[in-house]
Order: C-alpha cells, then structure tokens, then sequence
C-alpha cells in the first residue's frame, strides 16, 4: 500500500482529476513506469551535476491543466559522486526559485530517496522526489503552475507524483542497511499492514519513527 506523504493525497481518487483519461508509461531500458495525462514529450539534454560537470540525461514532460509533469533521468556512471551529494545538489536545484516545505524519506518498495514540497516565489508549488539509483539520478516533479485550479492542477499533482514505480525489483541499500534502518524507527516497531507483515520505514528519519504511521513510500 502506498503511504501518502501529503494530506492533500486523500482526497485524489474523488477528485475531478480522477476522472481523466491519465495512462501509465513504461520506460523498461530505465525500470520505471508512471502516468501522464498525454503522451510526454522525450528529450535528450544534459544535467549539470554539483561539481558544474554535465551529464546526460533523458527528461520525459507533460504540461496538463495549469500543471507541468516532468520525470529527468540523468546518467551519474562513473562521476564518483555520492548520494547525499547527489540528493542534496537536485533539492538545491528543485528549490532554486522557492522554499522547501516539506523534505522526507521516501521509499518505493526497495529503493531509498527523498520526497518534498516546494512553494514557488512566483505561487507555483511542486511536490517532487529524487532518488540515487544504478548510478542514475531519478527526479520526479509534478507542478502547480501560478494561477491554477486547485481543484484539478493540485491533484493532478498528487497523482503523478505518487504513480512512480520502479520495475527491476533492485535497492540502493544493502540488507543490512535495511535491517538496520527498521531497527532504527522505533514508532513503527510493532506496526503491521493489512497483510500483517512489518510496516517498513522509509528511512531513519522517517516521521513514523518518531510519531507514528501518517508518512512513507509503499509497502
């Protein structure tokens, strides 16, 4: 079950964006799939890292709705880059014109990232994630453009940006990372899912861990 990290989550499946015709896209060569509302449009381009080196990478865009869509991979073989430096550089870019409101672990199944919300200065707001995986950066961001319908362009939103799942069945932690973060997050010690198997935190700083279940990624 896919834990919402927002509230606004809640309401998406009685919401008029519900009703759209959003389909899921696979993208195998880069074991992904998520929806769109249209086809995307698929560009090749570069990404600049944080050490000011470009790197290549392939950015799958929709623009629906007063809403931009948008999925970037970028290919960080052989930069010698670590994670947290590769996070935290696409946080610092996400967040360039706005302000962080929201920066969480999340988790989609056994891969390990980040998940935020972003106010834009302009009055955009974006909910995005990024994660470190088989040495590409996957960055995810559905945005609210200035002036959009709440009621479709926030939900919408929502919908994209919790439609990301990866399809190889792979993890950027060991096992004994994972053990070790389970271990960690006391708040979710005795906690089961439906199917009464553990509830797995997305990180050690998992809001869970502390306060109980609300937050995550997906079991």
């Amino acid at each position: 079950m896919r834990l919402i990290a927002f509230a606004l989550a809640a309401f998406v499946a009685g919401s008029p964006a519900a009703a759209q015709s959003w389909r899921e896209y696979s993208y195998p060569a880069y074991a992904f799939t998520i929806t769109f509302p249209a086809d995307p449009q698929i560009e090749t381009t570069t990404y600049q890292i944080g050490d000011g080196r470009s790197v290549e990478a392939h950015v799958y865009s929709v623009r629906h709705n007063n809403g931009e869509f948008k999925v970037t991979v970028a290919e960080l073989a052989n930069t010698g880059l670590e994670e947290s430096a590769v996070i935290d550089h696409a946080i610092k870019t996400l967040s360039a014109d706005g302000k962080v409101e929201v920066n969480i672990p999340q988790r989609i199944y056994r891969v390990y990232g980040r998940s935020l919300a972003i106010q834009g200065a302009n009055g955009s707001y974006s909910m995005a994630m990024v994660f470190d995986y088989k040495e590409r950066l996957y960055q995810i961001e559905g945005k609210t453009l200035p002036g959009a319908n709440p009621s479709e362009a926030e939900f919408d939103v929502v919908r994209f940006q919790q439609s990301l799942t990866f399809t190889d069945g792979g993890s950027n932690r060991s096992e004994e990372a994972i053990r070790a973060i389970r271990a960690g997050c006391r708040g979710l010690a005795n906690v089961v899912n439906a199917a009464g198997n553990p509830v797995q935190p997305a990180g050690l700083d998992d809001p869970r861990c502390k306060d109980g279940p609300g937050l995550g990624g997906v079991e």
